[in-house]
């Protein structure tokens, strides 16, 4: 099906935005034409998140044109409001919003998840993003630092910081309240989008985060709750502020995830028989999104004819085929370089996760897992229901989810800790350090771990969980390469292993299929080749990084160049006697990281060759993600960090050309 997408231009903001009309009449209109272009923008990306950003849209359209002085005095202006959206998720909405007021350009707008276009989470590269967002809890420290840097210098502004409901259950968020009221940062207004439902079921029945009129008013903040979708209500507490306050605001804004678009609007979009909440990420098929985008623009078109305004101009934006398709995948990101849809569910690594975690919970009753409000992107929903009295949803709450996983295995339990890698490793960092000390074992599954998808930005690339856990005593780190090996990775952790073991996972479908030889069993500090080479060898490991490598060999055969890719699942182990073995013979050795260039695969294997020999002349090269990690599709991210196939092939046949 060929679907025309179109945007409807800043000039109909413009024109709507000057004309005559009640107050509350143009913010709704100007929100819901916001929202309009927020769906177009992630239709074409293929990925994006729309219940939250159209449940927030109409207070951040009451912020930008009916009170803040943000775009008046310009977003370099010190005495200038500062907003920012700590949840990250509701940022097609802001674009959309600046896009249509004239601060983002058309060309870059049309790129969201792109390369050299917006970023899927909040970075301050982009034009009117205040601050890093996306990684959540952070939001309300952030806004404090910034509240308090303007009253340092003695600059005017307000700071007005969003929050989710789901968000509420980041521990920090606590630690910021406290700081907030002690250090009199009053310039602060934080207002929560309590839309009920986080990830993809409600709030209630991941985390309840409980009567935060109550807490917040304990604390020392001034509290209000209204409608957030009522502009009058917003302009009563928000337009009301005094000068000086004497208290920092604490918003309870009661909304509707996907308001705007009928379909979409909890609870009508979330059977109470699922319990799943369809339109949090990704891009919706043609069908809902030409009905979702009809049913915007005919409501805006109606108000305009009731105020005796001509309907909306649109305008056609690239031709479809330029358009990203959504995939299979559970976060609706754009397919890895050249994949086609795979039918075999077990070429996702983390479904054969999935499947394995269920068996292993039938043969170990000792076995339990823990999620942090990502069952279904982890693949733990299985587990959930085959052993739900071994199932515990923590919510968004990683550190305590971590030393609970302490608790359970100091009893004889056997936890096995789900969540995103660049979360769990990062931010429950000391927690697991605390857990390695105390002799019991625990498994952490590191999801979405490496540099794709690519679309979510920085806050969700995972780069560092390498590093960050081999620095760990009594810590093995394995990643699949495929669904067959995902199996035997969980089997040895649960039934193996003697210490405690990462297993970092991608998220997405394999690029190709990759086969292991039939013979092939997990032996530890072991890889197994995947094609054979004479003239170098290259180690990777999973999936994304494993298929370019694969490609890279396939183009320097063509060249009449052996490269032999090696698959080598343990990232931080290695058998002496096997890796001396396998590059006796060869003249040139390379690894490719799915990681920054410290502390992956690369580093390790470079200690262990040089720790066995007191002259080794042989050139090791290290290729990994240098810098921030791009954001946009795989290809474009990859080739950015000249990891794709083409280019390791030409690093590759350089550094022979040389020895």
């Amino acid at each position: 099906m060929t679907i025309t997408i179109r945007l409807i231009p800043p000039s109909e903001f413009t024109r709507i935005a000057g004309a005559s009309l009640a107050e509350e009449q143009r913010l709704g209109l100007l929100s819901d034409m916001a929202r309009a272009n927020a769906l177009a923008a992630v239709k074409r990306a293929g990925s994006g998140h729309l219940g939250s950003s159209f449940s927030a849209m109409d207070i951040v359209t009451y912020l930008y044109v009916k009170h803040m002085n943000t775009l008046a005095v310009g977003f370099d202006d010190p005495n200038r409001d500062v907003y920012f959206s700590s949840k990250g998720h509701d940022v097609p909405g802001l674009y959309a919003l600046l896009f249509g007021l004239g601060k983002i350009p058309r060309e870059r707008f049309l790129r969201l998840r792109r390369y050299g276009g917006l970023d899927g989470h909040p970075h301050v590269g982009a034009p009117g993003i205040e601050a890093n967002t996306g990684s959540l809890g952070m939001g309300i420290s952030k806004g404090r630092g910034i509240a308090w840097a303007k009253r340092h210098h003695g600059h005017g502004g307000r700071v007005f910081v969003m929050v989710g409901d789901g968000e509420m259950q980041e521990g920090q968020n606590y630690e910021a309240f406290h700081s907030v009221v002690h250090q009199r940062t009053n310039n602060l207004v934080v207002i929560m989008d309590h839309n009920k439902v986080q990830s993809d079921m409600r709030v209630d029945d991941i985390m309840p985060v409980g009567d935060l009129e109550t807490i917040s008013s304990a604390m020392g903040w001034r509290t209000a709750r209204i409608d957030g979708h009522d502009f009058g209500a917003l302009d009563r507490v928000i337009g009301g502020l005094p000068p000086q306050p004497e208290a920092p605001l604490f918003i309870i804004a009661d909304t509707i995830k996907g308001r705007g678009v009928s379909f979409m609007e909890h609870p009508v979009a979330m059977p109470a028989a699922s319990g799943y909440y369809r339109w949090h990420a990704g891009a919706p098929p043609d069908g809902p999104f030409l009905e979702g985008h009809a049913e915007l623009v005919a409501r805006v078109d109606a108000r305009l004819l009731e105020a005796g305004l001509a309907s909306l101009e649109l305008e056609d934006t690239e031709p479809v085929e330029t358009v990203i398709k959504p995939t299979d995948s559970l976060l609706g990101e754009p397919e890895s370089r050249g994949a086609a849809k795979l039918k075999d569910t077990a070429e996702f690594v983390t479904a054969a996760y999935g499947e394995a975690l269920v068996a292993a919970g039938q043969r170990r009753p000792d076995l339990v897992v823990l999620d942090a409000d990502l069952a279904a992107d982890c693949r733990t929903r299985a587990f959930e229901l085959a052993h739900p009295e071994r199932f515990i949803q923590n919510g968004i709450a990683e550190q305590d989810m971590v030393s609970m996983a302490g608790g359970l295995a100091r009893h004889g339990l056997l936890p096995v800790v789900n969540s995103f890698a660049s979360f769990l490793c990062a931010r429950a960092n000391e927690q697991i350090y605390n857990n390695t000390g105390e002799g019991s074992r625990i498994i952490y599954a590191c999801h979405y771990a490496g540099l794709i998808p690519a679309g979510p930005g920085k806050s969700h690339q995972s780069i560092r969980d390498i590093s960050l856990l081999g620095a760990l005593p009594r810590m093995t780190i394995l990643q699949p390469i495929n669904g067959a090996e995902a199996r035997m990775v969980l089997d040895y952790a649960v039934d193996q292993a003697k210490d405690n073991v990462a297993i970092r996972l991608a998220i997405g479908p394999c690029p190709r299929s990759i086969s292991l030889p039939p013979d092939y069993r997990l032996s530890v500090g072991r890889g197994v080749p995947l094609t054979a080479g004479k003239q170098a060898l290259l180690f990777t490991y999973g999936p994304v990084m494993a298929h370019e490598a694969l490609t890279a060999a396939e183009l320097l055969s063509e060249r009449g160049i052996e490269l032999g890719v090696i698959n080598m699942p343990w990232l931080n182990r290695v058998d002496p006697s096997w890796l001396a073995k396998t590059i006796a013979d060869v003249p040139a050795i390379f690894v490719l990281d799915d990681h920054a260039p410290t502390g992956g695969l690369g580093d390790f294997l470079l200690g262990a060759i040089v720790s066995r020999s007191r002259v080794f002349t042989k050139p090791v090269y290290k290729f990994a993600v240098e810098g921030e990690p791009a954001c946009g599709t795989p290809v474009e991210a990859l080739r950015h960090h000249r990891l794709d196939g083409p280019s390791l092939a030409r690093r590759v046949e350089g550094v022979l050309s040389e020895l």
